[in-house]
Order: structure tokens, then C-alpha cells, then sequence
């Protein structure tokens, strides 16, 4: 839904709640602006009364559709009315526990550095108007531990937006071992968060398969498009299982590495086995799976692989790429 029809229908359905009386179409186009404006540039009043009817008329069916109750009443003048009475269109009483609560307000941490923190912070307000426990804070979900899911990239909302639109998207994208980005054109399912990082998981039109993104490696804008999506999506997208596997976590081999003293904490916090070489190098045998030639790329001069031989190859392969590029 586009933000300025969502502004209009949310507007509309605030003057039909807050009403003590039912409003005239004439009094609702004349508090609401966005009928005001609707008046094109040189349009007589019969086509902008027309215009606004249309209008109204739609926007009064969305609000049906989505689940407000609105009564017409005829009023002396014979004119009808429109108003939502409170009674009609109240909730149950909102009842949290405490997980449900802290699962709440690690939600609204989402948008801590978006667009829209202050909607989700007001919604927990209301939300503790409507019965959340006074015990209960939301932002501090168990003890002193306060859990944060950062969201420091500018691709996150736009991506948000396609997913529930389902909408596609073009962006700019460079992997870990590429020296420019490249294109692509996705179709978006999901978007989750593993280990501090934000991944898309959806369809790469270009190499016709699923594919996970990291959103930090965007670059540039997201760009919408107004095709439809190709494929059905997936009823389960494992983003995380699928960012684990790729990352080496499903450990079914061993790899035998040497290590630059100092350097690379999380493949030595990963490590089965350390022996110190002498002359500032550490030998480390690491359980890994599909992947890990990519991350151990990202450690640079700091790591030689050992073994095994395929592994070895991989990594030279990747190194040599980036260096070409």
C-alpha cells in the first residue's frame, strides 16, 4: 500500500473514531487534507466532487475490508452520516507475559535506528495502556543483559518494504572475494538476523536459484520494480540455517591452518586444536564445512592454509581473483 493512501485511510479512520456525532462526506473532505488536495489543477467542481466520491468510496471499502466498523445514519438535513463508534471496533483486553512482552520490545528494536521508531515506541506505550504488566519492561527482556538487533544499513528498510509487498528489487552487490560489485536482480522473501548481521533470502533472477545476501555488502540504492514475482515463495525460507551452512558452521571435515599470532580471534574461538610455531605463527586444526574458503579469504596475509589440499586451492583461487579485479 502506497504511504500516501495508508496516510489518508489512517486519517479517515481517526475522524470516524474520534467523532461524537456522524460526519457528513462534505464535513469529512473538508478535515481531511489529503481530499482536499485531491482537486487536480483546472478541474471544475463537478469533476472534483466526482473525484473526491470515487475517493471516498474506495477508501471507505479498504477500512470495511480491513475490519472497521462504520454505521451510516441519516441525519435531519437528510444528509447521511458516517462514524465508528469505539464500542463497535474495540480489542479484546490485551493480555502479555513476560516472553511475550520481552519478545515485543526486542521487535521495536528493530527500528531503533529506522524510520519508524517512533511508531514502535508509541505502540508500546499503548500496549502498556491496554494491560501490559507495570512489572514487565520490554527493553530490558530478562536481567541485565539487554538484547539489540543493530539495524545500521540503509538497505534494510526498502528490502522490508519489498518482502511484504512482494516487489522486486535490483541492487548493487559485491561479495566478499569480488573487487566491484555486481548487479542483481532478486526477488525477496525474507530478511533475518544472524550474529549481529542482516541477510535477504530470495531469488536471483539472473542465476535462476534461492540466494542469501548480507545487507551490508549492498551498495547503493534498492531499487524497486514493478513486475511480479516469477516463483512462488517458499512456505519455510531458512535463511539462517542457510547463512550457517555457507559460512562453514555444519562441520563434517577438518582443516589444518596457520595463523598469524594476534590475529583472527574468531577462527582461533572455533578451533579443536592450537600449537604455537614460534616466529609469530600459531597452527590451528578447525572442524569446517561448505564456506569456509570464503571466510578465511577475509583474514587476508594473516592465515596460510595447510590442509587439506582442495581447500588450499580454493582460497589461492579466491585471493587470485581479487587480485586480478
Amino acid at each position: 500500500m502506497a504511504i500516501a493512501k495508508a496516510e489518508r485511510l489512517m486519517n479517515l479512520a481517526l475522524c470516524l473514531l474520534g467523532t461524537r456525532r456522524p460526519l457528513s462526506k462534505r464535513e469529512l473532505r473538508d478535515s481531511i487534507e489529503a481530499y482536499v488536495e485531491a482537486a487536480r489543477p483546472g478541474m471544475d467542481a463537478a469533476g472534483s466532487d466526482d473525484s473526491f466520491n470515487r475517493m471516498f468510496e474506495r477508501d471507505k471499502d479498504d477500512l470495511r475490508e480491513l475490519g472497521l466498523v462504520i454505521e451510516t445514519v441519516e441525519n435531519l438535513e437528510g444528509e447521511v452520516g458516517y462514524q465508528a463508534r469505539r464500542d463497535s471496533n474495540s480489542l479484546p483486553p490485551i493480555t502479555l507475559d513476560a516472553e511475550e512482552a520481552a519478545a515485543l520490545g526486542v521487535a521495536a528494536k528493530v527500528w531503533q535506528q529506522a524510520r519508524l521508531a517512533g511508531a514502535a515506541s508509541g505502540a508500546l506505550q499503548k500496549l502498556r495502556a491496554a494491560g501490559l504488566p507495570e512489572d514487565v519492561d520490554p527493553y530490558e527482556a530478562h536481567g541485565a543483559l539487554e538484547p539489540r538487533i543493530p539495524v545500521h544499513e540503509a538497505a534494510f528498510e526498502p528490502l522490508m518494504l519489498a518482502c511484504r509487498d512482494r516487489r522486486p528489487v535490483v541492487f548493487d552487490y559485491r561479495k566478499a572475494t569480488a573487487a566491484r560489485p555486481e548487479p542483481r536482480h532478486v526477488e525477496p522473501w525474507a530478511l533475518e538476523c544472524w550474529r549481529g548481521h542482516w541477510y535477504l533470502a530470495g531469488f536471483d533472477r539472473d542465476r535462476s536459484a534461492e540466494r542469501v545476501f548480507r545487507l551490508s555488502r549492498i551498495t547503493g540504492r534498492v531499487r524497486s520494480r514493478g513486475s511480479a514475482f516469477t516463483v512462488p515463495v517458499p512456505d519455510v525460507v531458512t535463511v539462517r540455517e542457510t547463512v550457517a551452512s555457507w559460512a562453514g558452521e555444519t562441520a563434517d571435515r577438518s582443516a589444518l591452518i596457520r595463523l598469524r599470532s594476534g590475529a583472527g580471534y574468531p577462527l582461533r574461538a572455533r578451533a579443536s586444536a592450537v600449537r604455537e610455531l614460534g616466529d609469530g605463527w600459531d597452527e590451528l586444526e578447525i572442524p569446517y564445512g561448505h564456506g569456509l574458503d570464503a571466510w578465511l579469504v577475509e583474514f587476508g596475509p594473516d592465515v596460510v592454509v595447510l590442509e587439506p589440499a582442495e581447500l588450499r586451492a580454493d582460497v589461492v583461487d579466491r585471493l587470485r581473483a581479487v587480485a586480478k579485479g
